[in-house]
């Protein structure tokens, strides 16, 4: 088939005879995605040969950009070698035994004793929850099985990780979802229930509502505690600088354990190595995926710390047998690829990057605010952030979706791709941004926010 006539055939059948995530159908089929064809460094290529810097690295994963040749090489070594090998009782394989102590190793800092691996984020937002309810039983407290969360986080599409998931688009359609999950209130300075902008005042709120939960709801019967250090999808909302560390506290209290949600903020993202290292927490377990292999390979895994390994290690029945499992649970060219990639992480300090052009594009960003009366608030942490659009400043009413979508619109017509969330712009390009990439994102969003409108979103 020539190249013109495939292209012709890909618009033709596009979103024709596929569901795609997160979309309605009719929507698609009435106005297609884009067709990306190519990825070379932090620049993606559609159909057409049109480039634009990807500052999204996909779905925040892409941490190392789409031409990482030792990773590349990594995979083609290990399909040549051994493309699978089944992780269940009885066999395992090289790489796997390589890279769950490579990751122990890096995890020390937070107590990490063992890991499971999973092929995703949301496989191991599931393989935490059952993690929590398993030692719970282990330990005698067969009543300790309810999760708390943070309305507005997001934990992936399994029925576990939808039911702690803090947003009702990812529940509603899907109701009823899992029984004893309790969403509190998020700490977001700009928009909250308490109408809060101090930091210090918004925290203890915050707090207070939780113990006040845990109250009614018993402590004894409640497993664990699940948030991201940063929260993502729902906005990239940082919590105040106190907010982890007092919670750690306040569960601690309860012995309530801590999840981690780390499939975005790990490996760097958010300017640490871990988000909840960042804050300076240890949890008790941590959800990783996305910059594990850097979306390479589809890889996932949960880490979890010496209380719960002692609870495992002192059973001596079937209760300790860990009856959970993916058929590609430490996958071969998986591990391999994950090797590779934290190594490649580690070469290149992506972590600090993240920090410095974070920080950057912040500046950037916020005095963009003097300009673009449709700027309500930007914010972020490392490499994510949030500009969040609003109709009105003074009453911070939501930008509409019309104006929204021209926004994505010419943010794709100025070389940038971007994810729109509602009413803002989130951004999470790869990890290897240069200065001069970090200046392009820049230029690419004053020249799109030209396009649209230079005073309030109406």
């Amino acid at each position: 088939m020539s190249s013109a006539r495939n292209k012709n055939y890909l618009r033709e059948m596009n979103a024709k005879k596929v569901y795609h995530p997160m979309a309605h159908p009719n929507d698609l089929e009435e106005h297609p995605p884009r067709i990306i064809s190519r990825g070379e460094g932090v620049h993606l290529f559609d159909d057409d040969g049109r480039r634009v810097i990807d500052a999204c690295a996909g779905l925040w994963n892409v941490n190392l950009g789409y031409s990482n040749q030792p990773v590349k090489d990594a995979i083609a070594q290990q399909l040549a070698d051994l493309p699978y090998s089944s992780a269940f009782k009885g066999t395992t394989n090289e790489k796997l035994i390589e890279l769950s102590d490579v990751l122990v190793d890096m995890l020390d800092q937070e107590d990490m004793r063992r890991v499971f691996f999973t092929s995703g984020g949301s496989d191991s937002v599931e393989t935490a929850l059952r993690l929590a309810r398993q030692y719970w039983k282990l330990s005698g407290h067969v009543d300790r099985t309810k999760f708390l969360s943070l309305k507005r986080g997001y934990h992936g599409t399994h029925f576990g990780g939808a039911s702690v998931n803090g947003n009702n688009v990812f529940r509603r359609v899907y109701e009823p979802l899992l029984p004893g999950c309790f969403h509190m209130p998020v700490p977001f300075d700009y928009r909250n229930m308490f109408n809060e902008s101090d930091p210090s005042r918004l925290t203890d709120l915050c707090l207070a509502a939780i113990e006040d939960e845990i109250a009614f709801q018993g402590a004894d019967t409640i497993a664990a505690f699940i948030a991201e250090p940063v929260l993502g999808a729902g906005g990239v909302i940082v919590p105040p600088e106190t907010y982890w560390p007092k919670l750690r506290a306040l569960l601690d209290r309860h012995e309530i354990l801590l999840i981690a949600d780390e499939v975005i903020t790990g490996f760097g993202r958010a300017g640490a190595w871990f988000g909840a290292r960042g804050w300076g927490v240890k949890p008790d377990m941590m959800c990783l995926a996305k910059a594990i292999t850097s979306g390479y390979f589809p890889m996932g895994a949960v880490a979890v710390n010496e209380r719960i390994e002692t609870a495992f290690k002192a059973n001596k029945d079937a209760m300790g047998v860990i009856s959970h499992g993916y058929t590609y649970s430490g996958h071969p060219v998986g591990c391999a690829a994950a090797l590779a990639c934290l190594a490649e992480t580690v070469r290149l300090d992506l972590p600090a990057n993240a920090a410095r052009e974070g920080d950057y594009l912040l500046s950037r960003f916020r005095s963009m605010m003097d300009t673009h009366e449709a700027i309500g608030n930007v914010r972020g942490r490392g490499l994510m952030m949030a500009m969040e659009f609003v109709a009105d400043r003074k009453t911070k009413q939501p930008a509409g979706k019309t104006f929204m979508g021209a926004v994505g619109d010419a943010m794709f017509d100025a070389g940038m791709l971007v994810r729109i969330v509602g009413h803002n712009i989130l951004l999470s390009p790869p990890l290897v941004l240069t200065r001069k990439d970090s200046d392009e994102i820049a230029a690419a969003m004053e020249a799109g926010l030209a396009k649209v409108s230079r005073g309030p979103a109406t």
